[in-house]
């Protein structure tokens, strides 16, 4: 059986250790900063409550990594700072844009439905395996792979428009 002040402290090391990787992942959800420290602090909250379910102490990255997903999740069903796509797009015209941004793939992952940015998020911004995203969203690892390529396909076809709209 699992010590729980030794699970605990792992729980508290893997937080403190990888923070600034939390902050980035719940960054590239709600692009505020406040509202990712927000994200993080729930998602810290939400772990320390419930560390003691954690089964099996070697999986303290994907148990958190599926916590801070789902409170990015949350953020956006609780409709904190939303704005309509329309909205963002048309503001988003009105500037103008560096000729550097062009070819912007973080708008393009943007565009992808949570679950193909999920896999995208965790796969290049974590480093996360396939096994490990399969684990944190609880989703069978095929279906992890399937929607890894469907969103990759999706960004190389909305870069090679943004590409073509450039020239």
């Amino acid at each position: 059986m699992n010590d729980p002040t030794s699970l605990r402290q792992r729980l508290v090391d893997h937080i403190l250790t990888y923070q600034g990787d939390h902050y980035r992942l719940a960054y590239s959800y709600v692009k505020d900063r406040e509202a990712a420290l927000d994200v993080v602090q729930d998602a810290v909250v939400k772990a320390l409550a419930g560390v003691d379910g954690l089964r099996d102490p070697d999986r303290v990255r994907t148990w958190f990594c599926r916590i801070l997903v789902n409170e990015c999740m949350n953020y956006f069903r609780r409709g904190r700072d939303l704005v309509p796509y329309d909205d963002a797009m048309a503001a988003r015209a009105a500037e103008a844009p560096d000729p550097a941004e062009r070819l912007d793939l973080y708008a393009a992952i943007g565009r992808l439905n949570l679950q193909e940015q999920t896999v995208i998020r965790l796969r290049f911004f974590q480093d996360m395996k396939l096994e490990e995203i399969a684990q944190s969203t609880g989703t069978n690892l095929n279906t992890v792979k399937s929607r890894l390529y469907k969103a990759l396909d999706k960004l190389r076809a909305m870069t090679r428009e943004e590409i073509h709209d450039a020239s």
